[in-house]
């Protein structure tokens, strides 16, 4: 099996995110600011160069204000 951060699943979690991202509005800076992380931390786990924990993806989806239960079910749902 291949590293999880190269799958097809990853791929389909990073453009909800970038979505989600992109629907609200906001820019990496913003996304970033709001975590208190650098704009960097945004762009690599949207280019698929990192991956989110559980409590990142959680306090991503407070600050973009998306339901992760629902990101994470169309996730699942791909083949």
């Amino acid at each position: 099996m291949k590293k999880s951060i190269y799958s097809k699943k990853s791929r389909i979690l990073q453009k909800a995110l970038i979505a989600a991202r992109q629907e609200a509005g906001m820019t990496q800076q913003e996304v970033a600011d709001s975590l208190k992380r650098p704009q960097s931390f945004v762009a690599k786990y949207e280019k698929g160069d990192r991956r989110l924990d559980v409590i990142e993806f959680l306090a991503l989806s407070e600050v973009i204000k998306f339901d992760p239960f629902e990101i994470l079910k169309n996730v699942w749902e791909t083949d």
